[in-house]
């Protein structure tokens, strides 16, 4: 059994009972994931599977055998940030940068949600397609807490990958 992180068949882990962020953190020494609480209460340990977000910590990695599992190391190309990481230094989405890498998975995902039509508690209308505006971000980013305070900065990274004079290489980015 094996799975696929960052674009690498990787092994399971030998104990089923290891979390995927120590299996991440400890086995495949891949840190960006960052582990807050380990309640699933901070969203620091936020990851893709298959291109939707989860918080690695209350899963198990056993149970993505054969899935797609995205850290902040696999969003990058080479020496090509991705878009929304770019974003975050621009719009100044951190400070002490603990938090960033979870919100960045987080934001990933939720864009996708936003494309599929999933609508939050502050959807205006749930039957027209999602608008991602300032409320829609904050309540889909509320699993995702910043001790610092940047969250300011964290929704003005958001929007300005999401705006619509973004190009459709930066929106096709964000989907990857």
């Amino acid at each position: 059994m094996s799975f696929v992180v960052n674009g690498n068949a990787v092994p399971e882990p030998a104990d089923p009972r290891v979390s995927l962020l120590d299996h991440l953190r400890e086995t495949l020494h891949l840190t960006g994931t960052k582990k807050g609480c380990n309640q699933g209460a901070c969203g620091a340990c936020t990851v893709l599977v298959d291109g939707e977000r989860i918080l690695s910590c209350l899963a198990l990695a056993v149970q993505y055998d054969g899935r797609q599992i995205t850290t902040i190391e696999g969003l990058a190309e080479a020496a090509t940030l991705h878009p929304l990481q770019a974003a975050f230094i621009e719009h100044d989405g951190f400070q002490c940068g603990y938090c960033t890498p979870g919100q960045i998975c987080s934001a990933i995902g939720m864009a996708a949600e936003a494309r599929r039509g999933v609508p939050s508690h502050v959807s205006a209308d749930l039957a027209a397609d999602v608008t991602l505006t300032r409320d829609e971000i904050q309540e889909r980013m509320s699993g995702n807490l910043c001790r610092c305070g940047a969250h300011n900065g964290i929704i003005d990274a958001i929007q300005a990958t999401m705006a619509p004079q973004a190009t459709a290489a930066t929106s096709a980015e964000m989907a990857a």
